[in-house]
């Protein structure tokens, strides 16, 4: 009589079992455009599209089309441009921010004068770049949007600091801010990235996020902008 016996069950060495899953690719940024010129909309999609991180949903060549069509699209990201035919840019922003709550308006545009800037930031855009921008300079831009930031090229940044009063006293009574988180707040409007003003003022990045985080609560706001704009208010 013959016995026979039965062998565990044994997954060959090296299958697919033994092979480690692999990584879950990070989820694209969807960045819409509303630009009147066919060129420069047909420029910025490629760089966008170019890039592992982000991708161009549709492109809008006036603000109305944008207001209709946009909010379906539902992107994370929206490059607004300010000289739009009929509608502006700013009317189209204001317009669009409560249709999709979760999108980030950054203005892309020519215009340099304070005034323009400051009617985009009060409209909602958490960023402004000028057209000139490099296809780095962008894209940088759009990764720190991702991150949570509100990129401004460096002119303007400094066009913002330079309406700032001079001659103001360095801490008004009713100033909410240490001095400390005025130096931080100096630093965050000319465009400091977090990990400068940490290297600037010689601070850990964390310490940073904390002095962030204390500006936006005394100053009762979400963003930088809004920030630089309700301190530079309160300098007047």
């Amino acid at each position: 009589m013959t016995s026979e016996t039965s062998m565990p069950d044994r997954k060959p060495p090296g299958g697919p079992a033994d092979s480690p899953s692999p990584p879950t690719p990070a989820p694209m940024t969807m960045v819409a455009i509303v630009e009147d010129d066919p060129r420069t909309s047909t420029i910025l999609s490629e760089w966008i599209n170019a890039s592992i991180n982000f991708r161009c949903t549709n492109t809008y060549c006036d603000g109305e089309s944008a207001v209709q069509h946009l909010p379906a699209r539902k992107p994370d990201i929206v490059l607004m441009d300010i000289n739009l035919p009929k509608m502006n840019g700013v009317e189209c922003l204001r317009r669009l921010r409560p249709q999709v709550p979760a999108a980030q308006f950054v203005m892309l545009t020519v215009y340099e004068d304070v005034e323009h800037i400051y009617d985009a930031l009060s409209a909602g855009a958490v960023g402004y770049l000028l057209k000139r921008s490099s296809p780095e300079e962008l894209l940088g831009a759009l990764n720190y949007v991702r991150s949570g930031g509100s990129p401004m090229t460096t002119v303007i940044a400094r066009k913002i600091v330079q309406t700032f009063p001079t001659n103001a006293a360095p801490a008004a009574a009713e100033d909410p801010l240490s001095a400390r988180e005025r130096q931080v707040l100096d630093l965050v409007a000319r465009g400091y990235f977090y990990k400068e003003i940490a290297s600037e003022l010689g601070v850990s990045l964390n310490t940073v996020h904390t002095f962030i985080r204390r500006i936006y609560e005394k100053l009762h706001v979400r963003s930088r902008t809004e920030a630089i704009i309700k301190y530079k208010q309160q300098a007047k």
